[in-house]
């Protein structure tokens, strides 16, 4: 049995993908801030499918939670197959509303986190000449809009390259750019969602499925619904300065009230 390690599994894609994937078979390690629902997580997937669900309690905001995190991903004799670098937030707020500590705080999560998290995975698995990651990234990164977007561009680019620069070893790397998805996400942050049409949202598990088969054809970069990869392909056709104000626009419609 393959095992897999998913950050942020509790709620959301996280969820998901612990669900999807102790169906299938696999063994976890659930990473996420809340020991009780790791460990209620934890024994509902063991008690329905029969997997050994490990919990590791950690902070991705702070250096110690993602040492921890990296150590158990470096463990050569309890080996991770798959990395689910999922865990992220939101901050409510445009540019200059937001505190810098909450902004640094993000870029930790969402680019350091990743980058040390992804560095230690790969690292065991080219010694092996196995294992996947996928990073979760979002469709914000295609569109000029604040340091959310920003963050998850970067994941993007890393990811891809760090996908072109291990070809070749038996390690797959793929970001995964979901759009919105009914998850805590908004609510953590405060932001309302009465506003964004019921076509825009997707459902977790079918996201999942979808990334899951994308991961398995070798793709590095999924968006894993027809809506969205229509409107990432109509954002391709748009001036770069049109596009930033357009997004502007829209993310007062449809983001942070």
């Amino acid at each position: 049995m393959t095992t897999a390690l998913i950050t942020g599994s509790t709620a959301g894609i996280g969820a998901a993908f612990a669900r999807r994937l102790a169906a299938d078979g696999h063994n976890l390690v659930l990473v996420a801030r809340d020991t009780k629902r790791l460990r209620e997580q934890a024994t509902e997937l063991h008690d329905r499918h029969g997997i050994e669900a490990e919990v590791l309690t950690a902070d991705l905001a702070e250096d110690q939670g993602i040492e921890a995190v990296a150590g158990r991903l470096g463990d050569r004799k309890n080996a991770v197959d798959l990395l689910i670098n999922n865990a992220g937030f939101g901050n409510k707020g445009r540019y200059l509303d937001v505190s810098m500590a909450d902004e640094l705080r993000m870029l930790k999560v969402h680019c350091e986190a990743v980058l040390r998290l992804t560095s230690a995975a790969t690292g065991a698995m080219r010694e092996r000449g196995r294992g996947g990651v996928v990073n979760v990234a979002s469709v914000a990164a295609f569109v000029p809009r604040g340091t959310y977007g920003a963050s998850k561009a970067w994941v993007v680019q890393f990811t891809q390259g760090a996908a072109r620069d291990l070809a070749g070893s038996g390690v797959r790397l793929m970001a995964l750019c979901p759009g919105f998805v009914r998850t805590e996400f908004h609510d953590r942050a405060g932001m309302g969602t009465d506003n964004i049409p019921g076509w825009m949202w997707l459902d977790a598990d079918k996201l999942v499925a979808a990334a899951l088969h994308d991961l398995a054809r070798g793709k590095t970069l999924s968006i894993p619904d027809p809506r969205y990869k229509a409107l990432m392909g109509a954002a391709k056709l748009v001036p770069r300065g049109m596009l930033g104000a357009v997004s502007s626009k829209t993310g007062r419609k449809y983001g942070p009230q």
